[in-house]
């Protein structure tokens, strides 16, 4: 696997920066896919996200990044997802950061300022080479940061249509299996947790997952899964209609 170090300004990364929800997130002039099918979505808490930014100002150094780079010549953000959506909402005025006592937007600060941020540059290591070579490193390098939950892991290995479709309806906030199971389940839907407490009760045993995304990983959609959620949630409604706490 060949490996590069790279120097890139956040401008440059930030151009045409574009969220489309669960179609993905993409930048860099719609050459990187800044949220690939196995990554999680966007889970930083404010004072995280504003961090970011405030690391950039004062000229600090960000975490080295990781890239892949895939057949067409695009690339992928391996590791580095949260600190890219960070400051690249901000750039697009997404949100506001506390400068001095005041809430500033992007737009709002100072030329020099604005460009300190778009001129900033960060360290990426871009990799090329086989998928099972890139989701390899991909698995190796999060060991820092926030830390993949094991659903998230398992998904690197089983991208497809049936993971796309169940992610639809279970890994998304606010996601119809969140919405029907709400006073029956605990789990952030973001991070896996509902997704993975389904894949539980079809398959039985948490070990199972693994063999069950195996199988299915083809299928066109995640319906199986979806109905036998469903049915599982009606019969606690039907056996239980008295709900308690």
């Amino acid at each position: 696997m060949k490996i590069e170090l790279r120097q890139i300004k956040i401008g440059a990364i930030a151009l045409d920066y574009r969220d489309n929800a669960e179609d993905g997130v993409v930048g860099y002039g719609g050459n990187l896919d800044i949220r690939p099918p196995y990554q999680r979505e966007f889970v930083y808490k404010d004072e995280k996200r504003n961090a970011v930014i405030d690391t950039i100002l004062k000229g600090f150094p960000l975490n080295v990044m990781y890239w892949a780079k895939k057949e067409d010549g695009t690339y992928e953000v391996l590791d580095g997802q949260q600190r890219t959506i960070s400051f690249c909402q901000y750039i697009n005025g997404e949100y506001s950061i506390n400068i001095n006592g005041v809430d500033k937007p992007f737009h709002s600060l100072t030329d020099y300022e604005q460009e300190k941020i778009l001129d900033y540059e960060v360290m990426v290591y871009v990799c090329e080479g086989s998928d099972k070579e890139r989701l390899d490193w991909f698995t190796t390098i999060n060991i820092a940061g926030e830390k993949l939950t094991d659903q998230e892991l398992l998904n690197i290995n089983y991208t497809g249509t049936w993971l796309s479709d169940a992610k639809k309806k279970f890994s998304k906030t606010g996601c119809v299996a969140s919405k029907m199971g709400d006073k029956y389940i605990k789990g952030v839907a973001n991070r896996q947790e509902i997704l993975e407490l389904a894949l539980t009760w079809i398959v039985g045993d948490k070990k199972k997952i693994s063999s069950y995304m195996a199988e299915h990983q083809r299928d066109a959609n995640a319906n199986e899964l979806w109905f036998h959620f469903r049915n599982v949630i009606d019969w606690v409604e039907q056996t239980f209609p008295k709900y308690r706490k």
